[in-house]
């Protein structure tokens, strides 16, 4: 793989750059992006996905029947 280097002259010109790159990339590939970061992240605080699950139901809707 090789490694691109860009230089951008203002912030917004790289958040533009780097908001179409996410918008060409498939759905599927972004979701693994955020789970990525996610698991990163919890790392990060000592902590595994399963540390931050819901502890209770807040609250349960009725749901009409099909």
């Amino acid at each position: 793989m090789e490694a691109i280097i860009r230089t951008y002259s203002s912030l917004s010109e790289m958040k533009a750059d780097e908001y179409r790159y996410w918008h060409s990339r498939p759905v599927h590939e972004r979701m693994e992006a955020v789970a990525e970061l996610t698991v990163s992240l919890y790392g990060l605080k000592g902590k595994t996905a399963d540390d931050f699950r819901f502890q209770r139901v807040v609250e349960v809707l009725p749901r009409p029947r099909r």
